[in-house]
């Protein structure tokens, strides 16, 4: 046969219909994809509901003693993973490495982390997922103030709009409660500054992290960063709790609790590199609605026009920006990490 002659594609006859390889090679990726995609968004649902489920409809309302119970869980499963199982290798990273790298991104995660399952006790699960729509937008003033992003006028242009869409989405709730809202914008703002910290201390550096090397890495920072508040803020109401017994969760409820959160990083590590990063933000959105009509069916946390209109006009500005953004690229990466 001739060097050059052109390789001619094998195909297989079941039940008359003529399959490539390359053909079923492509459907099996798809079925992954989706597998994958289903089992994030079911784990991250399952988070979000168990958080708001502990914070505002039992008498477990210590938002800083239940991140804190997170962080020392996921901090073990991260040791065990890395160190004994060997399922993905160390940095070994250095005393002065961790303290100017990892350091600063674990005391920002736990200030987010805290403000965020506080906000739970205040606020709908639904009207929290309509806020997170100004993510994007802090991540990109935020990369601007840091130096690793570049001012783009139809990028602000549109992200300034989304931010329109949040506020009709506030003047349209009816349990909207201030000190819920405040303690929701700060953890959105702490979350950006994160994730823009991230680029600059660790994927510039050429130290990039799964989702497991993030749990033994961060895990331990946040925990001992949340100490301090928990000492100041929760202690003795704890304290107090456990000590006359009034406390009406149980230690299987909380084990529960921190492996729904290790589950979801586990599905997120699953997920990167099988997917895209606009497959990601496509389920995101999709997962999104998904918890406000749950909120509203299971919750009974009310929906008006104006909220689901706010929302709408932020999802289809949302995916201007994507779009501006060539797919997803900088500010619409897939995250590690989550908890929530």
């Amino acid at each position: 046969m001739a060097a050059n002659a052109p390789e001619i594609e094998s195909v297989s006859i079941d039940g008359g219909k003529i399959e490539s390889p390359a053909s079923r090679e492509i459907i099996q990726r798809a079925v992954r994809a989706y597998f994958y995609v289903t089992v994030w968004m079911t784990c991250s649902i399952s988070v979000i509901v168990f958080n708001k489920w502990l914070l505002a409809y039992t008498k477990f309302h210590f938002p800083i003693t239940l991140t804190g119970w997170h962080m020392a869980f996921c901090s073990l499963v991260g040791f065990v993973c890395i160190r004994v199982l060997k399922i993905t290798k160390s940095h070994n990273m250095s005393y002065e490495d961790y303290m100017r790298r990892v350091l600063p991104i674990g005391l920002l995660y736990a200030a987010s982390l805290w403000m965020s399952n506080a906000s739970y006790i205040y606020l709908s699960v639904s009207f929290i997922q309509m806020t997170k729509s100004l993510m994007p937008g802090l991540v990109y003033v935020s990369g601007i103030w840091l130096g690793n992003q570049k001012f783009r006028l139809s990028v602000a242009a549109n992200m300034c709009l989304i931010a329109l869409g949040v506020v009709v989405c506030g003047l349209g709730e009816e349990n909207l409660v201030l000190h819920g809202l405040a303690k929701q914008l700060t953890a959105l703002m702490f979350e950006a500054t994160r994730l823009a910290m991230i680029e600059i201390l660790i994927n510039r550096k050429g130290m990039k992290m799964d989702p497991l090397q993030s749990l033994y890495y961060v895990c331990p920072a946040c925990f001992c960063a949340l100490a301090v508040p928990f000492y100041f803020v929760e202690y003795e109401e704890v304290a107090a709790v456990v000590q006359a017994k009034s406390l009406d969760i149980r230690a299987h409820v909380l084990l529960l609790n921190g492996l729904a959160a290790f589950a979801l990083n586990i599905a997120v590590f699953l997920l990167i590199g099988k997917t895209s990063a606009l497959t990601m933000n496509i389920a995101g959105v999709i997962k999104d609605w998904m918890l406000i009509f749950f909120s509203y069916f299971v919750f009974k946390a009310p929906l008006t026009a104006l909220n689901l209109g706010g929302y709408v006009f932020c999802c289809l500005l949302r995916g201007k920006v994507l779009e501006i953004c060539e797919g997803g690229g900088g500010l619409f990466q897939p995250r590690e990490l989550h908890f929530a």
